[in-house]
């Protein structure tokens, strides 16, 4: 074994990462809902993937709009749209629904959808906060067999490096993966809101113009 795998060797203890790792867990858990919990982990599949970008969604309004316009606002119900946020509003449009409707229902949408995406980040803030304070319930757990065990010294080794690996690897999995994870996230979800706000007007002028139309052919 080579200097360097020999020293990475002697930095891992499985004793104390479960310990950190077991505890932050339960505390997440304890403390978030399980919805919570399973939106954080899917999260972080959202990572690795471009930052969103209302400019398709803007166009496709644009070819709704059209689509509207040449064939009028029922042939909308037999488009497929993708986006859960236009496919609602389009759906209110299609049924008569006014303007005020429109707007309300996409601001709704998107603060519902912000609330969710901050949630998930909410769990991973949570548990960068968890990790130091179990890497400490460590380090005592290690100090404990450390102290119970003085009379046997070929045992005294493995309970200290339980008690200082499970402070190290507390602070590793908070400030290197929970925390950058959680503002990461929080990152996507004001960014997503922000650009989302661009869908409202187009949604809100396609309604102002196609609702007196709908409401004229269900009262001929």
């Amino acid at each position: 074994m080579t200097a360097p795998d020999q020293f990475f060797a002697q930095l891992l203890d499985p004793v104390a990462l479960a310990i950190v790792l077991g505890g932050t867990a339960l505390a997440v858990v304890l403390r978030a809902p399980f919805a919570d919990v399973g939106r954080a982990l899917a999260a972080l599949a959202t990572l690795t993937r471009r930052r969103f970008d209302a400019e398709p969604l803007l166009v496709q309004i644009a070819a709704l709009s059209r689509i509207a316009k040449r064939h009028g606002v029922i042939a909308l119900d037999r488009t497929v749209i993708a986006d859960a946020d236009i496919a609602a509003a389009i759906a209110v449009i299609v049924d008569g629904g006014n303007a005020t409707m429109v707007a309300d229902l996409v601001h709704y949408r998107r603060r519902a959808r912000a609330e969710r995406h901050l949630a998930a980040a909410e769990v991973w803030a949570g548990a960068a906060e968890a990790a130091p304070a179990m890497g400490m319930v460590g380090t005592l757990i290690g100090l404990a067999s450390m102290f119970a065990t003085m009379t046997d010294p070929a045992t005294i080794g493995a309970a200290m490096a339980i008690a200082l690996l499970a402070t190290l690897y507390g602070a590793l999995i908070a400030n290197l993966v929970a925390m950058p994870i959680a503002t990461r996230l929080r990152a996507q979800a004001r960014h997503e809101a922000f650009e989302r706000t661009r869908l409202e007007a187009p949604l809100v002028a396609l309604a102002i113009r196609e609702t007196p139309r709908s409401l004229s052919s269900v009262a001929a």
